[in-house]
């Protein structure tokens, strides 16, 4: 593991007054790099060849663009001697812990990290110590866990990775074991998903509700941690196949699927505010105690309002959610700031006051 001295060693050797922020190019380097440069800040883009032209044509975003054959070779030391002569502090989002690994950001990534890199894991089911430990460490509610497929004894949903998208996961509803058993075969048959992932797979009783992406913001400069807004996901092919009449459903066979492919703003009624606030408080105190220093940076609660106003949380993002919607969009942001701004700005407002205030070391990881 990469301890704190020598992330503090790295630190103290950089020009303070040359900070560049750095990001994977994928699923949230656009909110990333926008934020910084509202606040003035240089940017890299480490893009992998032939998926970089959204990182060339908003030319505003990237000083500079770092091209590698694959997202994993930043892990070369000509390419994190680059970055730290760069004075970079690099974001993580789901790319950069899908792309680069945890056994490589933990131990082998000689770069700054704005976050706390031992818990980026955490997020993983599959982990000691995951997010469901963490909910529950908080006092803060998740679905009910099936410790086997033969305990469904009702709506579940089975949390699988997909076979072929490392970065997706093919989540399924299933209504009972005969049902699980059923719609599993066929995933596999249809290799959307493998037979050891679905061993390795959570199922979670179905919670039905409303969704919405509660999205906060731990600060150790002020040790407060931020609602900044809502989001909600669209997914493949659930949207807008449930805009279609009940009777059409039922005629067709499609398997559904969960796939991520944007984003719609949201708010929340006022009176819910201090279940809100109260949530990402107890998440931040539990955080600190068992991964200290704890959160730092973005953190999303992705949650269940249920017809009782009572939260679920059905899921745990340790780093930049994708939301760019959110920059344009929430008003909470604007009742803290005066302005909206998503949650690339926000980091980079961190790090510009952790350099004002000479913490950087208290940042990054």
């Amino acid at each position: 593991m990469i301890g704190p001295q020598q992330i503090a060693a790295i630190v103290d050797q950089y020009d303070s007054k040359k900070i560049t922020i750095g990001t994977i190019g994928s699923h949230s380097a656009l909110e990333v790099m926008d934020g910084a440069k509202d606040e003035n800040m240089k940017t890299i883009c480490i893009c992998q060849k032939g998926r970089d032209l959204p990182y060339r044509r908003f030319k505003r975003l990237a000083d500079e663009i770092m091209l590698l054959d694959k997202f994993s070779d930043i892990m070369n030391r000509e390419n994190q001697e680059k970055l730290r002569e760069l004075n970079t502090v690099m974001v993580a989002h789901r790319a950069f812990t899908a792309y680069l690994g945890y056994d490589n950001i933990e131990n082998n990534l000689k770069v700054p990290v704005f976050g706390n890199r031992s818990m980026l894991r955490a997020e993983e089911r599959t982990a000691p110590r995951n997010q469901y430990y963490l909910l529950e460490k908080a006092g803060v509610r998740h679905p009910r866990i099936y410790r086997k497929p033969s305990d469904i004894d009702g709506l579940a949903m089975v949390k699988v990775q997909e076979a072929k998208r490392k970065l997706e996961r093919a989540f399924f509803i299933v209504s009972s074991y005969e049902d699980y058993k059923r719609k599993s075969k066929q995933k596999i048959d249809q290799k959307i998903i493998t037979k050891q992932d679905l061993e390795n797979a959570t199922i979670e009783e179905y919670v039905t509700g409303t969704y919405f992406n509660l999205n906060f913001f731990c600060s150790p400069l002020t040790g407060e941690t931020e609602f900044l807004g809502i989001e909600r996901r669209l997914q493949t092919n659930l949207h807008d196949f449930v805009s279609l009449p009940a009777r059409q459903q039922m005629e067709m066979d499609i398997q559904i699927q969960n796939i991520e492919v944007g984003h719609t703003p949201a708010s929340i009624r006022e009176s819910l505010l201090e279940k809100v606030f109260e949530m990402g408080d107890k998440f931040s105190v539990a955080a600190r105690k068992e991964y200290p220093p704890g959160v730092i940076g973005p953190l999303s609660l992705q949650s269940v309002v249920t017809v009782d106003l009572d939260f679920v949380v059905y899921d745990v993002s340790l780093r930049v959610p994708g939301n760019p919607i959110m920059a344009t969009t929430s008003p909470y942001t604007k009742y803290y700031y005066g302005h909206t701004m998503g949650v690339g700005r926000r980091i980079a407002m961190e790090i510009k006051n952790a350099v004002a205030q000479r913490k950087l070391r208290d940042i990054v990881t």
